[in-house]
Protein backbone atom coordinates (compact mmCIF):
# COMPACT_ATOMS: atom_id res chain seq x y z
CA UNK A 1 0.00 0.00 0.00
CA UNK A 2 1.36 3.38 -0.91
CA UNK A 3 1.31 6.17 1.11
CA UNK A 4 -1.12 8.11 -0.69
CA UNK A 5 -4.08 5.14 -0.01
CA UNK A 6 -3.11 5.36 3.98
CA UNK A 7 -4.08 8.87 3.85
CA UNK A 8 -7.13 10.90 4.53
CA UNK A 9 -8.80 12.21 1.54
CA UNK A 10 -10.55 15.14 2.02
CA UNK A 11 -12.58 17.33 -0.63
CA UNK A 12 -11.05 20.04 -2.25
CA UNK A 13 -7.52 18.88 -1.67
CA UNK A 14 -5.15 16.23 -2.34
CA UNK A 15 -4.57 12.86 -0.37
CA UNK A 16 -2.24 14.95 1.76
CA UNK A 17 -4.42 17.60 3.35
CA UNK A 18 -3.13 20.26 0.55
CA UNK A 19 -5.96 22.17 -0.58
CA UNK A 20 -6.72 23.79 -4.26
CA UNK A 21 -7.36 27.23 -4.36
CA UNK A 22 -10.98 28.21 -3.74
CA UNK A 23 -12.99 30.03 -6.39
CA UNK A 24 -12.58 33.32 -4.17
CA UNK A 25 -9.36 33.06 -4.20
CA UNK A 26 -8.20 32.51 -0.51
CA UNK A 27 -6.55 29.00 0.25
CA UNK A 28 -8.13 27.40 3.55
CA UNK A 29 -7.96 24.15 5.31
CA UNK A 30 -8.29 20.50 4.13
CA UNK A 31 -11.81 20.90 2.94
CA UNK A 32 -14.39 17.44 4.58
CA UNK A 33 -14.80 14.73 2.24
CA UNK A 34 -18.67 14.88 1.08
CA UNK A 35 -21.06 11.57 1.92
CA UNK A 36 -24.31 10.64 -0.11
CA UNK A 37 -27.47 12.30 0.98
CA UNK A 38 -25.73 14.51 3.52
CA UNK A 39 -22.88 16.19 1.52
CA UNK A 40 -20.54 18.18 4.09
CA UNK A 41 -23.21 18.58 6.74
CA UNK A 42 -21.95 16.08 8.83
CA UNK A 43 -19.39 18.18 10.22
CA UNK A 44 -21.98 21.03 11.89
CA UNK A 45 -24.90 19.02 11.45
CA UNK A 46 -26.70 21.82 9.41
CA UNK A 47 -29.39 21.54 7.13
CA UNK A 48 -31.98 19.37 8.63
CA UNK A 49 -29.60 16.75 9.59
CA UNK A 50 -31.52 14.92 12.31
CA UNK A 51 -34.28 14.86 9.98
CA UNK A 52 -32.69 13.68 7.07
CA UNK A 53 -30.74 10.79 8.95
CA UNK A 54 -34.35 9.94 10.45
CA UNK A 55 -35.73 9.87 6.70
CA UNK A 56 -32.73 7.77 5.35
CA UNK A 57 -33.39 4.91 8.10
CA UNK A 58 -36.83 4.94 7.95
CA UNK A 59 -36.38 5.02 3.94
CA UNK A 60 -33.92 2.04 3.98
CA UNK A 61 -35.78 -0.42 6.17
CA UNK A 62 -39.14 0.57 3.87
CA UNK A 63 -36.84 -0.40 0.49
CA UNK A 64 -35.53 -3.59 2.42
CA UNK A 65 -39.55 -4.42 3.30
CA UNK A 66 -40.45 -4.20 -0.42
CA UNK A 67 -37.56 -5.90 -0.90
CA UNK A 68 -38.42 -8.90 0.94
CA UNK A 69 -41.95 -8.79 -0.70
CA UNK A 70 -40.49 -9.13 -4.33
CA UNK A 71 -38.51 -12.09 -2.88
CA UNK A 72 -41.45 -13.78 -1.46
CA UNK A 73 -43.00 -13.11 -4.60
CA UNK A 74 -40.26 -15.10 -6.62
CA UNK A 75 -40.09 -17.76 -4.28
CA UNK A 76 -44.29 -18.02 -4.71
CA UNK A 77 -43.17 -18.50 -8.30
CA UNK A 78 -40.49 -21.59 -7.50
CA UNK A 79 -43.16 -23.19 -5.88
CA UNK A 80 -45.45 -23.00 -8.87
CA UNK A 81 -42.91 -24.22 -10.44
CA UNK A 82 -42.48 -27.20 -8.45
CA UNK A 83 -38.85 -27.08 -8.80
CA UNK A 84 -38.39 -29.46 -5.40
CA UNK A 85 -37.25 -28.91 -2.07
CA UNK A 86 -33.75 -29.01 -2.25
CA UNK A 87 -33.84 -25.86 -4.61
CA UNK A 88 -36.16 -23.81 -3.00
CA UNK A 89 -33.76 -24.89 0.22
CA UNK A 90 -30.47 -23.82 -1.93
CA UNK A 91 -32.38 -20.57 -3.21
CA UNK A 92 -33.10 -19.53 0.81
CA UNK A 93 -29.81 -20.19 1.91
CA UNK A 94 -28.19 -18.07 -0.80
CA UNK A 95 -30.08 -15.18 -0.02
CA UNK A 96 -29.49 -15.68 3.89
CA UNK A 97 -25.72 -16.24 3.56
CA UNK A 98 -25.68 -13.16 0.86
CA UNK A 99 -27.43 -10.73 2.73
CA UNK A 100 -25.52 -11.45 6.09
CA UNK A 101 -22.17 -10.83 4.36
CA UNK A 102 -23.34 -7.90 2.44
CA UNK A 103 -24.83 -6.49 5.82
CA UNK A 104 -21.35 -7.23 7.67
CA UNK A 105 -19.37 -5.15 4.92
CA UNK A 106 -21.35 -2.87 3.92
CA UNK A 107 -20.80 -2.01 8.00
CA UNK A 108 -17.44 -2.59 7.98
CA UNK A 109 -17.47 -0.33 4.72
CA UNK A 110 -18.73 2.86 7.71
CA UNK A 111 -15.55 1.95 9.82
CA UNK A 112 -12.73 1.60 7.99
CA UNK A 113 -11.48 2.37 4.32
CA UNK A 114 -11.06 -1.25 2.57
CA UNK A 115 -7.30 -2.87 2.83
CA UNK A 116 -7.90 -3.96 -0.38
CA UNK A 117 -10.17 -2.63 -3.57
CA UNK A 118 -9.86 -5.06 -6.03
CA UNK A 119 -11.37 -7.57 -3.22
CA UNK A 120 -14.37 -5.21 -2.60
CA UNK A 121 -14.86 -4.72 -6.12
CA UNK A 122 -15.06 -8.64 -6.47
CA UNK A 123 -17.77 -8.65 -3.51
CA UNK A 124 -19.83 -6.72 -5.46
CA UNK A 125 -22.13 -9.63 -7.36
CA UNK A 126 -22.64 -10.98 -3.46
CA UNK A 127 -23.33 -7.55 -1.76
CA UNK A 128 -26.00 -7.28 -4.69
CA UNK A 129 -27.63 -10.49 -4.57
CA UNK A 130 -27.70 -9.45 -0.41
CA UNK A 131 -28.72 -5.92 -1.16
CA UNK A 132 -31.50 -6.27 1.98
CA UNK A 133 -28.47 -7.08 4.39
CA UNK A 134 -27.21 -3.75 2.85
CA UNK A 135 -30.17 -1.88 3.42
CA UNK A 136 -30.54 -3.20 6.74
CA UNK A 137 -27.29 -1.70 7.95
CA UNK A 138 -27.72 1.10 6.03
CA UNK A 139 -30.63 2.18 8.22
CA UNK A 140 -28.95 0.51 11.63
CA UNK A 141 -26.22 3.22 10.72
CA UNK A 142 -28.68 6.10 10.40
CA UNK A 143 -29.95 5.89 13.57
CA UNK A 144 -26.72 6.64 15.42
CA UNK A 145 -24.93 8.81 12.86
CA UNK A 146 -24.94 9.52 8.71
CA UNK A 147 -23.39 6.20 7.37
CA UNK A 148 -19.72 6.58 7.32
CA UNK A 149 -19.26 10.01 9.50
CA UNK A 150 -16.95 8.69 12.16
CA UNK A 151 -14.75 7.31 9.20
CA UNK A 152 -14.41 10.75 7.89
CA UNK A 153 -14.16 12.74 10.76
CA UNK A 154 -11.40 11.07 12.06
CA UNK A 155 -10.06 11.29 8.67
CA UNK A 156 -10.92 15.13 8.30
CA UNK A 157 -9.31 16.12 12.23
CA UNK A 158 -6.58 14.39 11.40
CA UNK A 159 -5.83 16.34 8.24
CA UNK A 160 -6.68 19.49 9.59
CA UNK A 161 -4.13 18.95 12.58
CA UNK A 162 -1.41 17.62 9.70
CA UNK A 163 -2.69 21.18 8.19
CA UNK A 164 -2.09 23.59 11.01
CA UNK A 165 0.71 21.31 11.94
CA UNK A 166 2.58 22.15 9.08
CA UNK A 167 1.07 25.35 8.42
CA UNK A 168 2.51 26.78 11.81
CA UNK A 169 6.26 25.02 11.85
CA UNK A 170 6.79 26.88 8.75
CA UNK A 171 9.36 29.78 9.45
CA UNK A 172 8.72 31.99 6.54
CA UNK A 173 4.93 31.75 6.91
CA UNK A 174 3.48 35.08 6.89
CA UNK A 175 0.26 33.81 8.04
CA UNK A 176 1.17 31.90 11.23
CA UNK A 177 3.71 35.22 12.44
CA UNK A 178 2.15 37.19 15.50
CA UNK A 179 0.92 40.59 14.27
CA UNK A 180 3.17 43.41 16.92
CA UNK A 181 0.73 45.39 19.06
CA UNK A 182 0.65 49.03 18.58
CA UNK A 183 0.88 51.17 21.06
CA UNK A 184 -2.20 53.64 22.02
Amino acid sequence: MSDDEQTPRTAGGTADGRTAGRADGTVGGPRPEGTRFFGTTWVDHTGHYALRRAGLAVGSLAAAVAACFVLRFAFQGLQIAETGGLVNGLVIVMFAVCSAIACRKTWEGFQRRPDDPGREDSLRSLKAIGFIGSLLAYAARCLTEAPGEKLRRAEYETALARYEKRRGSRTGNPAARKKPKRGK
